[in-house]
C-alpha cells in the first residue's frame, strides 16, 4: 500500500502551532505524507509558508482544489486547521468534489453551516472526520469502550471539564494571533471559550457516555474588560436518558494548562480520565478502584490496533492526533477494499452538528438569564 497524499489547509501564520503538529501526525505512521497546502489567507504568504513547511504551495484552497480536479495535484484527503470562520467554505467544496476532509473544531461558525456539512456527507460524497485531537488517547477511547459494554451500567451523571489560563489578561490588544482570532466574533463565533475548549468539553461528555444533551442552564462570562466573547463557559445539561451533565471551561484559571477531563458515574461503576495524565484511566467499582494503563493486554482490539510501542513507554499528544489521522486513513482504504483494521468511530459530522446546537443554545440561555434551552 502507497502513502496517502495529503493537503493541508491554514496552519502556515505566525504563531500557529497547530499545523506543524498535524505535519507530524499526518507523517508519524510512515503511511501519509503531506504533499501540498494553502497555508494562509493571503497568497503570497501561502507560497511563503509552503516553502517553509517543504510542500507544493498553492495560494487558495480554490487553487488546491482545481489541480486536483484537473490530476495536476494528487490528494486523498484534506486537512482543515483555520480559524473557525474558514472552516466552512473549504470542508463544504472538497467534500463535494468527493475529497474526504478531517477538519479542526468546532466544525463551523453556525449551525446552519453546519447542518449543510452534514447533508454533504450524509448524500455519501466522502468521509469527514471531526478533529477533536483528545478523543485520539488510547484510553479515552477505552473509556468509550467501557461504556458501552456496560461496565458503569446505566449513566446517571457526567462531569467534563477544561481549565486553561492564558486568557486571565486581554493578550489579544498585545498582538498575541491565537488570542486575536479566538475572541473577535467576526472570526470564531457567538463564543469564544465554549467554541474553542467548550467543545472539548462536550465531546467527552457526549462522546464517552453514548448519550446526547438535550436541553441546557447556561451562565457565560467575560471577566476582562472590554473583551467582546465569552473566557469563561458554565452549563447544566440534562441528557437523553433523563441523567445530568456538567459541562464547564474556562481560560481565566490562572495557572492552569490544559486541565481537561472527564467523569461518568454509573449504577454499576464510575471513570475518570485525566488530560495531562492521559494514559490511565481509573474506574471504580464501590469496593475496588482500578487503574488501567495505557498497553495492556485487556485492551480490546478497536483500541489496541492504534498503539505504536509496548507498554511503559509514551503515547501522547502527537499520537492522539496520529490516531485521528489513522482513522481517516482506515476509513479510506477500506473504501478502496484493501485490508486494513476497521475504524474507531471517533467524531465525524454528527458530532460536529450536535457540538455547534449546544454552543448556540448555551449562548441563549445565558443571554436569557440561564433559561433552560432546548438544543
Amino acid at each position: 500500500m502507497g502513502k496517502l497524499k495529503v493537503g493541508l489547509i491554514g496552519g502556515g501564520g505566525p504563531g500557529n502551532f497547530f499545523g506543524h503538529v498535524h505535519k507530524r501526525a499526518i507523517a508519524l505512521d510512515n503511511s501519509r505524507e503531506l504533499v501540498a497546502g494553502a497555508l494562509r489567507s493571503d497568497p503570497a504568504a501561502s507560497m511563503e509558508a509552503a516553502a517553509a513547511y517543504d510542500v507544493t504551495g498553492y495560494p487558495s484552497h480554490d487553487a488546491l482544489l482545481e489541480d486536483v480536479r484537473t490530476g495536476k495535484q494528487e490528494l486523498d484527503y484534506v486537512t482543515i486547521v483555520t480559524p473557525n470562520h474558514a472552516h466552512y467554505a473549504p470542508a463544504k467544496a472538497f467534500l463535494e468534489a468527493g475529497i474526504p476532509v478531517l477538519c479542526e473544531k468546532p466544525m463551523t461558525m453556525t449551525v446552519a453551516e453546519a447542518e449543510e456539512l452534514k447533508a454533504v456527507v450524509d448524500a455519501g460524497k466522502a468521509p469527514f472526520v471531526l478533529a477533536h485531537t483528545y478523543t485520539g488517547h488510547p484510553m479515552m477511547m477505552f473509556a468509550k469502550e467501557l461504556v458501552r459494554e456496560g461496565r458503569v451500567g446505566e449513566v446517571r451523571k457526567v462531569e467534563a471539564w477544561y481549565n486553561q489560563g492564558w486568557l486571565a489578561t486581554a493578550l489579544e490588544d498585545e498582538g498575541v494571533q491565537q488570542a486575536e482570532w479566538r475572541t473577535d466574533p467576526a472570526r470564531t463565533g457567538i463564543s469564544n471559550c465554549g467554541g474553542d475548549i467548550g467543545t472539548h468539553a462536550f465531546i467527552a461528555a457526549t462522546w464517552v457516555s453514548g448519550h446526547s444533551v438535550k436541553k441546557v442552564s447556561a451562565r457565560l462570562n467575560r471577566f476582562v474588560e472590554g473583551r467582546q466573547l465569552d473566557d469563561d463557559f458554565n452549563v447544566i445539561g440534562e441528557l437523553d436518558n433523563g441523567g445530568t451533565a456538567i459541562i464547564t471551561a474556562t481560560q481565566i484559571a490562572i495557572g492552569y494548562k490544559n486541565d481537561n477531563g472527564f467523569r461518568i458515574y454509573g449504577s454499576k461503576g464510575s471513570l475518570e480520565w485525566h488530560q495531562e495524565r492521559a494514559e490511565s484511566l481509573l474506574v471504580r467499582t464501590g469496593e475496588v478502584d482500578e487503574t488501567y494503563w495505557i498497553g495492556g493486554s485487556f485492551l480490546p482490539d478497536s483500541v489496541a490496533s492504534y498503539l505504536r510501542v509496548p507498554s511503559g513507554h509514551h503515547e501522547d499528544f502527537f499520537e492522539a492526533l496520529a490516531n485521528l489521522h489513522g482513522s481517516m486513513e482506515r476509513m479510506i482504504r477500506k473504501d478502496r477494499g484493501e485490508d486494513c483494521p476497521d475504524a474507531f468511530d471517533h467524531p465525524g459530522v454528527d458530532e460536529g452538528v450536535a457540538g455547534m446546537c449546544f454552543v448556540k443554545a448555551a449562548v441563549d440561555s445565558s443571554n436569557d438569564g440561564g433559561a433552560w434551552t432546548d438544543l
